[in-house]
């Protein structure tokens, strides 16, 4: 009865090791969260949340199966101009007071093939919710300094329309002075926590 008992122990272990869920958290020095906008039609304006959160989970080596969640503070904006800064956090746009955090919360994170995946979830900002989906390029996972590190290269578009951001000027020759189009770029290098 003993020897079955430990065997069923044992069996229970391996199942739940096997099932484990890594935990994965930025490393905030190795990481950015840039945004790009058109500005007067010729130009282009890039900005960064400089204080973020991100925590991903998966059980799998190539985190086909990763759930992931972001946040980034609406007060950490910079675009390197203070006035514009300003009025980005202002409820012309993000409303910083009232909404001080953008969310977005992962649904699904499909594998095209080794590098590509196709991240899908709910951008939250503002009070408006609305799926997104994003291109991401996995570029491998290392052991660096007793950790294991994973790199991400994350791209998409979003309409700033939807989450009403709607300040809008239109220039004399046509045309708005800041583009409704918004690029996300993500350069994210993950590191294990358990």
């Amino acid at each position: 009865m003993q020897h079955l008992r430990n065997t069923v122990i044992l069996v229970l272990f391996a199942v739940l090791s096997l099932n484990a869920q890594s935990k994965w958290t930025a490393d905030k020095s190795h990481s950015k969260v840039q945004f790009t906008v058109t500005h007067l039609i010729i130009s282009e304006v890039t900005g960064q949340f400089k204080s973020f959160d991100i925590n991903v989970q998966s059980s799998k080596d190539d985190f086909s199966d990763a759930k992931i969640d972001f946040s980034a503070d609406i007060a950490s904006i910079n675009t390197d101009n203070e006035k514009r800064d300003a009025h980005l956090k202002s409820d012309d746009f993000f409303n910083a007071e009232k909404f001080p955090k953008m969310t977005f919360k992962g649904k699904s994170f499909n594998k095209i093939d080794e590098k590509n995946y196709k991240l899908v979830g709910d951008l939250t900002i503002r009070d408006v919710t609305k799926e997104v989906t994003l291109d991401v390029i996995y570029n491998g996972t290392i052991q660096a300094w007793g950790q294991s590190r994973a790199g991400f290269k994350i791209k998409g578009e979003i309409n700033r329309f939807d989450y009403n951001l709607k300040w809008n000027t239109l220039m004399e020759a046509g045309g708005a002075v800041v583009s409704k189009t918004v690029y996300i770029t993500i350069d994210l290098e993950l590191q294990k926590s358990k």
